[in-house]
């Protein structure tokens, strides 16, 4: 009878139920099942009333049995201690069966041999169902109120519910507000919904019907709308909303529908097929004659008490559904009610006036080859500076994942396809034609001042600030809500101040086209979109459109501060970078450790700034260490936030000493002396050679030939080459801008060569085959100025510095001025030095 359980158990034991057994209410286990009782964990007690086991019964559908697990003694009979089981094992086992006793682990089971083989008790151990998920009714709250994130953006659902079913109105009202008892209404005049469709669509929840009729581009019939929800899940924004929900709705030649729902009513059933909801089919009380639409009201509301803010934001939320610029004939239109509190509304300022006041608008549009934009400075009240218009035409360029020279070239992996500076079809896939248009604003004093009702510009910024997205000119929540930076255009503009937009200067939209943007796919929680590979390049061209009007918005802004008497703060401090430095170090325990550290950084800061007065070097100078030191200051932050190793984050803090010790070079006049200007351009090409390789640049350089006519200048060598090599920075990325994709090598070319006299001076020249300057010399050594997506502006004016402390000059000549192949037709830079004794 034994044979097989071996197979069914870890350990076990085997022995029959006797007539004593049964007498005495009280099974005797023998030493084997003794032995699987342990395995389990169980030992037996002193008396009956000791924890309970748990047997769990192979076999049979039983729950496990209770049993007592004891050692008993009888009184005067010498007899040693019998260990014994009770409770329901004995009433459960009959005379002659022969129990089982096993464990599987912790688990402890029972079996009766007579009646269950090995082989049955295994398939039972090995039970299989088959059920579909049995939804608890509960789960329609949860949606409600997990999918969507707050009242307004309910209502925000429910009103574009009203676009996808054909409406050109739709009305919110918010009634008995300040009562104990408000509510919402949304109705809307569009095609409704007939009995069948709320059976077998409204009551489905997760249906994808939008989404099949999306994908085979099926649109609405009067206004040929592509459908914006696709998940099924945006009705339950009534569930968010509150407790008790109406809903009436008629559809074109059919009777009109009427749907009750108490949600705690529905809550009382255990299962979702069990909540019941009722449709009533009736004669027309509200969409009588030919009128089709939906109206939806909302009792028992989860917020009763709405504050003169709150609506203030839900009438702005919900009115900037539509797109304000939209030209379609469909217009959608949202009246917004609030009776007894009209002028809680009324009282907000028109928009489109306080847009009308924005300095600078730019309209813009990328359609896969060039950008096309309209850049417009429409002029500041009393401050004397002319307006102007820019039309233009040209490649975008876009700040890469990542530059392939960012990492060691010999060991890095070659990309499938070349790292390009320039957007193109491939990075408008799956998002099609991206339009926008910004309107930016001023926000320093002396501008602001300018304007009559300051304030109340200031306070629009500082609720509609940011960028929008819509498709087919609704909108997409959140981006562009107070709170939201998708594009981080606040840390952009930390890292370069002077010349990068910040979101409370901005008001700005993103339009898209529904049918060509499908790559681009909302989150479940419908507040915007997933991080996909389109999303990522949706932000890269959006902030490439951005940089180019931060470019020429600049050349505008600095005569305003000049004529204002105001020049941008150049003045740059790390205190309050390694104070967040120092937050994070307390956090994770290091401070201590890095503290003394982080005090020697701030003092040398301090030091190499007071240099740069006495040297009577501009301060702006400093910005070019800054940059480099909060660089490094920000990565410190990183590693100590991700847990890095106390050995990884003192290396970091040294590189940051590091770069001010390099730094004070700039200082040092006296290290002046004779050098060969063909050593500093072979030193130029050799520090620059892996550049070179990596992005099939061909150096022509003649001054490294044999037989080549050299010069000598007196400068500062680690100057020189600092400027050299910056120069060849800008010359490369402007070649991958005018040369775009993998080029062979020779397509894109840089000259080199020494010229041993040019009016009185030797001279390096460096030229290139790409685009060329679009802007005069001045600008382009001016600090922060740069054309460049990512660029700080610092090159060109650190090169025209070194030159400078050099007793030199930097030149923007001609191809002309110099003896330089016809074929190197872009940008021309020369160093003029002072020359050597």
């Amino acid at each position: 009878m034994a044979d097989g359980w071996s197979s069914v158990f870890d350990k076990y034991g085997f022995k029959r139920v006797t007539r004593t057994d049964k007498d005495k209410q009280a099974y005797l286990p023998n030493e084997a099942q003794r032995d699987a009782m342990a395995a389990a964990g169980y030992f037996p007690g002193a008396a009956t009333s000791e924890k309970l086991v748990s047997l769990e019964v192979l076999g049979e559908a039983r729950p496990p049995l209770a049993s007592s697990y004891y050692n008993s003694v009888r009184e005067g009979s010498n007899r040693p201690v019998e260990t014994r089981m009770g409770r329901e094992i004995i009433s459960w086992a009959d005379e002659g069966d022969e129990l089982v006793i096993g464990n599987i682990g912790e688990r402890l089971f029972v079996v009766k041999a007579n009646i269950v083989s090995p082989q049955v008790a295994q398939q039972s151990l090995e039970r299989r169902i088959s059920q579909a998920f049995k939804p608890r009714a509960r789960l329609l709250q949860l949606l409600g109120d997990q999918l969507i994130g707050s009242s307004k953006l309910a209502v925000f659902e429910l009103v574009k519910n009203a676009y996808d079913a054909d409406a050109s109105n739709v009305t919110v009202t918010l009634g008995e507000l300040g009562s104990a008892a408000p509510w919402i209404r949304v109705q809307d005049d569009g095609q409704g919904m007939s009995l069948d469709t709320i059976r077998d669509v409204w009551l489905v929840p997760g249906d994808d019907h939008r989404e099949k009729d999306r994908n085979l581009d099926r649109r609405s019939p009067r206004f040929h709308r592509l459908p914006l929800g696709e998940k099924g899940v945006g009705r339950f924004a009534v569930h968010k909303l509150g407790g008790k929900v109406r809903m009436t709705t008629r559809a074109a030649g059919c009777r009109e529908c009427f749907v009750s729902i108490d949600w705690s009513d529905l809550m009382s059933t255990r299962f979702l097929e069990d909540a019941a909801v009722t449709v009533i089919e009736r004669e027309a009380k509200i969409f009588k004659g030919n009128t089709t639409g939906t109206r939806i009201r909302i009792d028992d509301l989860s917020q009763k008490d709405w504050s003169r803010a709150e609506v203030r934001d839900l009438y702005r939320q919900i009115t900037s559904i539509s797109s304000p610029f939209s030209s379609k004939a469909d217009d959608f239109s949202i009246e917004f009610y609030i009776p007894g509190f009209q002028n809680w509304i009324s009282e907000l300022p028109d928009a489109s006036t306080l847009l009308d006041r924005a300095p600078w608008k730019f309209k813009f549009e990328f359609d896969g080859h060039t950008i096309n934009y309209t850049y417009e400075f429409r002029g500041i009240p009393g401050i004397q500076v002319g307006t102007r218009e820019l039309i233009e035409r040209q490649p975008l360029q876009i700040v890469a994942d990542r530059e392939p020279d960012d990492m060691d070239a010999a060991t890095t992996p070659k990309s499938r396809r070349p790292v390009s500076v320039l957007a193109d079809t491939l990075t408008i896939d799956g998002i099609g034609p991206i339009k926008g248009v910004l309107y930016v604003y001023d926000r320093d004093r002396e501008v602001m001042a300018r304007y009559a009702q300051s304030r109340l510009i200031e306070r629009f910024l500082d609720q509609n600030g940011g960028v929008r997205v819509y498709r087919d000119d609704i909108r997409i929540y959140n981006y562009g809500e107070p709170g939201d930076d998708w594009l981080s255009l606040d840390l952009r503009r930390v890292n370069s101040p002077s010349r990068n937009l910040s979101r409370n200067i901005v008001i700005g939209l993103v339009d898209l086209d529904l049918e060509k943007s499908s790559g681009l796919r909302e989150k479940t929680s419908r507040e915007g979109f997933v991080e996909n590979l389109p999303y990522r390049h949706l932000r890269q061209v959006i902030l490439g459109a951005i940089s180019v009007f931060e470019t020429e918005r600049r050349k505008d802004k600095e005569k305003i501060r000049l004529v204002t008497g105001k020049a941008p703060s150049t003045d740059r401090e790390v205190a309050g970078p390694i104070a967040d430095v120092r937050k994070i170090a307390r956090s994770r325990g290091f401070l201590s450790q890095v503290d003394p550290s982080l005090k020697r950084v701030e003092e040398e800061f301090r030091q190499l700034r007071e240099d740069f007065l006495r040297a009577g070097i501009s301060q702006v100078g400093l910005a070019v260490v800054f940059h480099e030191v909060e660089r490094g200051i920000g990565a410190l932050a990183t590693a100590l936030a991700n847990g890095a190793a106390m050995s990884d984050l003192k290396m970091q803090v040294g590189q940051l000493q590091a770069v001010l010790e390099t730094s004070t070079q700039l200082l040092r006049k006296g290290d002046k002396k004779s050098y060969s200007l063909k050593q500093l351009a072979k030193r130029t090409r050799d520090v620059t050679l892996v550049r070179f390789r990596v992005h099939n640049v061909q150096l022509v350089c003649p001054a490294l030939e044999e037989h080549a006519e050299d010069a000598t200048a007196v400068f500062a060598f680690g100057l020189a080459l600092g400027a050299a090599t910056n120069i060849i920075d800008n010359a490369i990325h402007w070649l991958k801008v005018g040369k775009p994709g993998d080029h062979p090598l020779g397509a894109r070319r840089i000259f080199m060569n020494v010229i041993p006299h040019h009016e009185g001076k030797p001279v390096l020249v460096i030229a290139d085959n790409g685009p060329g300057f679009r802007d005069p010399p001045e600008q382009l050594v001016e600090p922060f100025f740069s054309r460049r997506p990512d660029g700080m502006g610092l090159g060109l004016y650190y090169a025209n510095l070194a030159m400078h402390l050099n007793d030199g000059e930097l030149l923007f000549p001609s191809i002309s001025d110099f003896d330089i192949p016809e074929e190197f037709t872009g940008a021309v830079v020369a160093l003029a030095f002072k020359e050597g004794k």
